[in-house]
């Protein structure tokens, strides 16, 4: 079986792994949200992309589901003590040896997909991961000045906005800087076109999923496969699992419900796993021709989440049998 997911940082890399455990002779194809990624003291940081190689490689820190295990942070203190900035964004010194290499080869010219496939060579994921493109893409948020004076409002990195001010400052827009002028990586259209099944896992739907489908052809491809495609919601009981996906649907004005969120993939969706906790989203979902079903959704160790991986293999293998194909 040829599975495709699209996927964002934690929750994608949980999910995954579950995945990995439920579908062990699969041949799976990880499409990562490179939006979040973000330049810092020189480096080129794939945030999304590390925390997918690192939790399916065995090297992330368990407890925080992202970052290094066993991490030390005597660089980010020595750059502390000289004042350089930024220090909301804290580097490990494990993790800056990824980062290094990482610089190493894009500035001798090798494409970030083919960077991300020589990481890969350490850290073994047992899947393909695919940066969901070789070009420059960065989710910026505008937002007001946080002293809420009449000064115009000014754009800002998505990260600075998640870690620094906690998503806790009103934005008006979320922006994808350079998006239009994307292309998908190599491998990343094949991937889906000749997929069996394509996920969207629980994670945020509109900083993590969103930038991958709106690379140019991205969503189109999606729409037009003919392999069913599940999603699994990131809400649970009108909040979200982890994170602060709820700030970025308010952003887009979106309600942080499981059938809500459904109806932003409406276009590409087959069908849609809802928590049982939000039983009464079925029916909402299915009048708009998505098939869903009420499990559990709470991703506690490998064993539960594996439950839910192969649900969602179950509903397209339904799906696939309704429509003959």
């Amino acid at each position: 079986m040829r599975i495709t997911v699209l996927a964002g940082g934690v929750g994608a890399s949980r999910f995954l792994r579950g995945l990995v455990h439920a579908a062990p002779d699969a041949d799976i194809t990880v499409i990562g949200n490179t939006a979040d990624d973000i330049t810092l003291h020189g480096l080129h940081v794939s945030p999304d992309l590390d925390t997918v190689m690192y939790t399916l490689g065995g090297g992330v820190e368990e407890s925080q589901g992202w970052g290094r295990a066993g991490e030390s942070f005597a660089v980010a203190d020595e750059l502390a003590a000289y004042g350089a900035q930024p220090q909301w964004f804290t580097l490990g010194d494990r993790d800056i040896a990824t980062h290094i290499v990482r610089t190493q080869m894009l500035a001798a010219g090798y494409r970030l997909s083919a960077v991300t496939e020589a990481l890969c060579d350490r850290w073994r994921p047992g899947v393909r991961l695919l940066p969901m493109t070789d070009d420059r893409v960065e989710t910026h948020v505008v937002v007001r000045p946080e002293d809420g004076g009449d000064t115009q409002p000014s754009a800002i990195h998505f990260q600075e906005w998640w870690i620094r001010l906690h998503a806790e400052v009103p934005a008006e827009r979320i922006v994808l800087v350079g998006v239009d002028r994307s292309a998908p990586a190599p491998g990343v259209l094949e991937a889906i076109e000749n997929a069996d099944v394509v996920l969207l896992p629980p994670s945020n739907p509109v900083v993590s999923i969103g930038p991958i489908l709106a690379v140019p052809g991205v969503r189109d491809a999606v729409a037009a496969t003919t392999a069913p495609v599940v999603g699994l919601s990131p809400i649970v009981g009108g909040a979200p699992v982890r994170g602060m996906a709820d700030a970025a649907l308010r952003v887009i004005g979106v309600p942080a419900t499981a059938s809500d969120v459904a109806g932003i993939f409406a276009d590409v969706l087959d069908g849609w796993l809802v928590d049982e906790a939000d039983a009464e989203a079925v029916a909402a979902v299915e009048s708009s021709g998505v098939r869903c079903r009420a499990v559990p959704l709470l991703m506690r160790d490998v064993p539960a989440t594996a439950a839910m991986a192969s649900t969602a293999l179950e509903l397209a293998a339904e799906r696939r049998e309704g429509s003959g194909a």
